[in-house]
Parts: C-alpha cells; structure tokens; sequence
C-alpha cells in the first residue's frame, strides 16, 4: 500500500487549520494579492497586483485570486491566498489548461508551489484594497 505524501496531506490541512483554530491569530481579508511572477525562458521577473476574483495575465497564463488573508501587523507575518491559474497556450486552437489550484502561502512557498515549465508563481502577501 502506497504511503500518502506528507506535503500533499498538509497542504490540503494546513488552510483549514490556520483560517479556523480559534486560538490562532485572528485573519484579516485582503482585497488584492502581491505575486512575483517569473518567466524560466528569458529571466523576466514580474510583480503582479492582482484584485479578488479578476484574471490578470502573464505570458500564457492567467492568474486569479479567490481568497487572500493576512495577519494583522503585532502577529508573526503571513500571508495566504488560494489561487487559480490556467495556461491558455500559444494559439486560440488549444483547449485552456489549468495548471495550479490551491493555496500558497507567502512565508512558506515551497509548501504549495505551482509546477509549470516555463512559469514560476509566488505569493508576497495580501493587501487591503
């Protein structure tokens, strides 16, 4: 019997836990996210403001935050997101292809890292509007 992975299990936990244990700092919602984006091709790294719920693009993918939570300032930083990012391709005959779907989290990125051969995303943090 295959042993589950332990990244997996926690990434699929560790939203829950954060966002709901009481006893945990308390989240404040963000409007918008931070990301740094890079193209692995020609080296450009990109800072992308990206609102709740709008698509920006970069390169052939678009990325959309549906969730962004932050820590208030007097609790350890963090940051976390859930995002949605579809690689649309080169030519309008490819079918959208989503690429990454989860949450990323700003202080521990390689937990929840997005796997794509020519495009890198990370989380900054999350800002009030």
């Amino acid at each position: 019997m295959a042993r589950p992975d332990p990244l997996a299990i926690a990434a699929l936990l560790l939203p829950l836990a954060l966002l709901a244990a009481p006893s945990q700092a308390a989240w404040i919602e963000g409007e918008r996210a931070r990301l740094q984006a890079l193209d692995k091709i020609t080296a450009r790294i990109s800072t992308l403001e990206v609102p709740l719920d709008t698509p920006v693009a970069f390169g052939t993918l678009s990325v959309s935050v549906r969730r962004c939570a932050y820590h208030p300032p007097e609790e350890p930083p963090e940051d976390a997101a859930f995002l949605e990012v579809v690689d649309n391709g080169y030519s309008g005959a490819r079918q959208p292809d989503t690429v990454f779907s989860g949450w990323m989290f700003s202080s521990s990125p390689a937990v929840s890292a997005m796997e794509h051969p020519v495009y890198d995303i990370t989380l900054l943090s999350c800002k009030p509007d």
